[in-house]
């Protein structure tokens, strides 16, 4: 009764407010007040309030509350944990299979990564004579220089 009071009474408050700003002429902002303070007023009329009044002295309902924190702090965990192992446990398993298929053979080359870490040898260039071929002979050492 007395939440219903007050919703009425900041109604009220409100559309006198939304009076005063249409007196001083602006109306789009006495509209928009006009349209807040009716808010509560309809609250009222719905039921509404009178719900959440009987629901927030409600043991059951809060009891409910309650629950539904419960499964939400379960759905957050599991989520989290799942999130750190790397997926399910079918993903997991999936990936094993898929990186076995991957595997690279014992006999094979080097990975060209570890070439990157040793300085490779340079032979000295030979200079070249010719005007044009002096272009590429310095791209030719920045590639070499660059293992490549």
């Amino acid at each position: 009764m007395i939440a219903e009071t007050v919703c009425s009474a900041a109604a009220v408050a409100g559309l006198g407010i939304a009076a005063v700003t249409a007196y001083r002429k602006r109306f789009l902002a006495a509209a928009r007040i006009a349209a807040y303070a009716l808010v509560p007023l309809g609250l009222v009329m719905t039921g509404v309030v009178e719900w959440a009044a009987d629901t927030a002295f409600s043991p059951t309902a809060w009891a409910g509350f309650a629950v539904l924190g419960g499964a939400w702090a379960l759905f957050a965990t599991t989520r989290t944990v799942e999130r750190r192992r790397g997926g399910t446990r079918k993903e997991r398993r999936a990936a094993a299979r898929s990186a076995q298929a991957e595997a690279v053979a014992p006999a094979a080359s080097a990975p060209s990564l570890g070439q990157a870490s040793r300085p490779a040898s340079r032979p000295a260039a030979a200079p070249r004579a010719t005007g044009g071929a002096d272009d590429f002979s310095d791209i030719e050492a920045i590639l070499k220089k660059h293992g490549i």
